[in-house]
């Protein structure tokens, strides 16, 4: 018996060594940024310097895509290795729509369901997350604390998260209260206020800024496990809308742009100056992930820790919620934005540093996305026999880590949402299907239309040349066929023989 105690302690001891020598992981994730928002992706109005530091001293990849083109089902693909033709979610679903007994919150991922913080947890790894979650309220199957995370601090719900000053916040499964004043995050400016005057505004802002806490608390968990192997996860909420920041940081910007008032509506918060407002969140966010590169260096953990930045999906459509894309040239030059799956609803920017392993200065066309993040990670931790089966992530280490690698063979998404979507990429071709739910302009649709680009001769997808190439529509169509599985929850109907029926005037 005491041999076999002995030999347990020694293995215990092995595999705790074992597991102090793995890289870290901060995993940042942007909220609606656009490809085209980073100074390192050709951004010449807003400042990110540190950003354009990570790309300098790591990888900036040219063809990264998120995992969808709304925010929830893009999380779903990131954190399962799946892209959304076998992912559970695959659209934003509030849970008061589904009739679950939950005051907040969106559609749970069953039990036992994140790959990648299971997967980390089970081998060794500290887990936070600290911004915006999406998959689950507190007390369902999707809580973050029941997904692999030993630490959780910011929005549960996506739609409580449209005020960067709310009244109350997630710490752990304890709701704790901000000092911020109680106001809708959806209205107009009064009637009465002048829109012109700054001060019309202030109702707007309160003492405690939501991406200021969860910044300090991310910086907390770092000091507090930087004696072993950690994963951070921080999905901030910037640049989402509402356009709100705090005083200090808009001074930067303040009347550095053509403005023009934007007074709210049911959607989101009114704005005085809601471009400079757009460019000081970004630079915000961009001075937190300073703070964490820089506590990382203080730590001694930066030839130990692997740094990535992307976004889940694109920018917003112009003057909603009063942004301005085109000004900034937000979605880099690409045709379509959040909700779309032309290249500007989902292509990101992505960079990936790891001082020592990844070289600097060097930049990959290698077509990649959300999915491929777990098994790449994995591998780049060593822990490649702990890839689960049946993903459709390809791991890219191989590329990060400046080795040839074959070709991606192809990239699918689908969303029900905006009418009903697919799109494949194979190679430079990529098809796209819309109103794939049954339904254009009113009127009820029975024929899939599939358009063809060619994204080498026509990167911004001005030219639909699928009566060009019926053979190649052909073939494109039926990898589209072959990837999307039914879901009860998310059906595209015409897909699935679920008609959507019209109601006459």
């Amino acid at each position: 018996m005491r041999k076999i105690l002995a030999l347990v302690a020694v293995l215990l001891i092995a595999d705790l060594s074992h597991a102090a020598t793995k890289p870290n992981i901060v995993f940042i994730l942007a909220d609606d940024l656009g490809y085209g928002d980073l100074g390192c992706y050709g951004q010449l109005k807003i400042r990110t310097p540190n950003l354009d530091r990570l790309a300098a001293e790591g990888m900036k990849f040219t063809a990264h895509y998120a995992g969808n083109n709304v925010c929830a089902p893009s999380r779903c693909c990131l954190m399962t290795g799946l892209h959304p033709g076998h992912a559970y979610i695959r659209d934003n679903k509030e849970v008061k729509s589904l009739g679950l007994p939950f005051k907040e919150g969106q559609m749970p991922v069953p039990a036992d369901y994140l790959a990648l913080p299971l997967t980390l947890k089970r081998l060794g790894f500290a887990t936070g997350a600290f911004g915006k979650w999406g998959l689950g309220p507190v007390g369902s199957t999707g809580e973050p604390l029941k997904q692999g995370f030993d630490r959780f601090f910011g929005f549960n719900c996506q739609a409580v998260a449209h005020n960067y000053y709310p009244t109350r916040l997630w710490d752990d499964a304890t709701e704790i209260k901000l000092e911020n004043p109680n106001f809708s995050a959806h209205q107009k400016l009064a009637a009465s206020a002048d829109p012109n005057d700054q001060e019309s505004y202030s109702m707007f802002l309160g003492k405690e800024y939501a991406p200021d806490l969860c910044c300090r608390e991310a910086m907390k968990f770092l000091r507090a496990n930087k004696d072993k192997p950690f994963f951070l996860y921080y999905p901030t909420t910037v640049p989402h809308l509402a356009l709100q920041v705090p005083p200090d940081s808009l001074a930067e910007y303040a009347g550095k742009f053509p403005e023009e008032p934007y007074i709210g509506d049911r959607n989101y918060l009114p704005n005085r100056t809601p471009r400079a407002t757009y460019a000081a969140m970004v630079t915000r966010m961009d001075r937190d992930v300073g703070k964490l590169m820089d506590l990382v260096k203080q730590l001694s953990l930066d030839e130990r820790t692997v740094f990535i930045f992307t976004s889940d999906n694109g920018p917003l459509y112009d003057r909603l919620g009063g942004t301005d894309c085109d000004f900034f040239n937000s979605n880099g030059g690409f045709r379509g934005r959040k909700g779309s799956f032309y290249e500007g609803g989902f292509r990101e920017p992505c960079i990936v540093r790891w001082p020592g392993k990844i070289a600097p200065q060097t930049t990959s066309g290698r077509v990649t996305g959300f999915e491929d993040w777990l098994p790449t990670l994995l591998e780049l931790i060593g822990a490649t026999n702990s890839i689960p089966r049946g993903l459709d992530g390809i791991s890219f280490a191989p590329t990060l880590l400046g080795q040839v690698q074959t070709p991606r063979p192809f990239l699918y998404r689908e969303s029900p949402g905006y009418g009903g979507q697919q799109c494949i990429r194979v190679g430079d071709w990529k098809a796209v299907r819309q109103n794939l739910n049954g339904v254009r302009d009113g009127k009820a649709m029975t024929k899939v239309v599939t358009e063809l680009y060619n994204l080498a001769s026509d990167p911004g997808e001005t030219r639909d040349i699928a009566g060009e190439h019926p053979e190649t529509v052909t073939r494109l169509e039926a990898n589209l066929k072959e990837q999307h599985v039914k879901s009860a929850a998310f059906p595209l109907r015409l897909l699935d023989n679920r008609p959507r029926r019209i109601r006459a005037d």
